[in-house]
């Protein structure tokens, strides 16, 4: 439901202090969600937003919030990696900012049906746009054992992906693994003893690499990154938020290529690839949440903000 989608905004402070965000300033969230940055951006400026979003439910709800900004504001659904076609359709050349908040939001954990969380029992979907074919549901029942590993281990950054590949596969044999519960009790029971009772809960990195998978999320970074910096004005930021190591590890690396630096292999002598230097990094080191805003949003705890500069 729309009233149901309320997701608390991350590093808020950091990120309109750090955004510079002016009175008649062209702001792109490129993942508007709840609503949360993109009414602070509307509210401390008189400028105009571009919100875009894969989810229907994130739109609907995100329209609502802004409703009092009226034309100030234009919502899409598109994935964050076509920013660059959503601003040439709109007509707009240039913006001051552009947002992009990585991950799953707390909606889509919270609301059962959504198949996200391993805390409630759903059925297996994790789509953010719920238009796409591929669910969870697919990979977990479809896919060969050996993708399946591949996608735990590599998404999820799993040890035991071996092993909780060959359990899936040999629980679906006799049946379809149709439930969130399901999942997480083969996860667990594929691990040993000693890893059943961490602080995180066996299920969490299984739980990401198929959400990451379903959701293609890895691939629109880097797109992303590269629109924004293509369509920033001079000076104008983009900020980054992330939640796991491998998307700040590309978000990272896209902003270090971006500022110009040779791509080159080591044993190519002269340099080739003719790097255009397009940003300069703001955050040396990622920027995390304050003690305070992870006691009072424990979900915003792994985030890291970047940050960099059209030059």
């Amino acid at each position: 439901m729309v009233t149901d989608f309320y997701h608390e905004p991350v590093m808020l402070t950091e990120v309109i202090d750090w955004l510079c965000i002016s009175k008649n300033g062209i702001y792109l969230d490129g993942t508007v969600g709840g609503a949360g940055h993109a009414y602070t951006i509307l509210k401390e400026t008189g400028g105009f937003l571009v919100g875009i979003d894969r989810d229907d439910a994130a739109l609907a709800a995100a329209e609502k919030k802004l409703a009092e900004f009226g034309s100030r504001k234009v919502l899409i659904k598109a994935d964050f990696a076509e920013l660059g076609r959503v601003l040439e359709n709109l007509g707009i050349k240039k913006v001051d900012g552009v947002l992009l908040d990585l991950g799953v939001s707390s909606p889509q954990l919270d609301q059962a049906e959504r198949g996200f969380s391993f805390n409630q029992q759903a059925p297996l979907d994790m789509r953010m746009d719920r238009s796409l074919k591929l669910s969870a549901y697919d990979i977990v029942n479809n896919f060969a054992q050996e993708d399946l590993e591949k996608i735990i281990r590599t998404f999820g950054e799993e040890k035991m992906a071996g092993r909780i590949a060959r359990a899936i596969s040999q629980k679906r044999r006799l049946s379809p693994l149709s439930t969130t519960v399901e999942l997480a009790a083969v996860v667990a029971s594929a691990m040993p003893a000693k890893l059943r009772w961490q602080k995180i809960h066996p299920a969490t990195r299984t739980f990401q690499a198929i959400r990451i998978a379903v959701n293609n999320e890895l691939d629109s970074i880097k797109p992303a990154i590269d629109s924004a910096a293509a369509a920033l004005k001079t000076g104008g930021r983009i900020a980054v938020i992330s939640f796991h190591s491998l998307e700040d590890r590309i978000v990272k690396n896209e902003m270090r290529i971006l500022t110009g630096v040779c791509t080159c292999p080591k044993d190519v002598p002269v340099c080739v690839c003719k790097p255009r230097a397009m940003l300069k990094v703001l955050t040396k080191k990622a920027l995390i949440p304050g003690g305070h805003e992870t006691e009072t949003n424990p979900r915003s705890r792994s985030a890291k903000l970047r940050v960099a500069e059209r030059i």
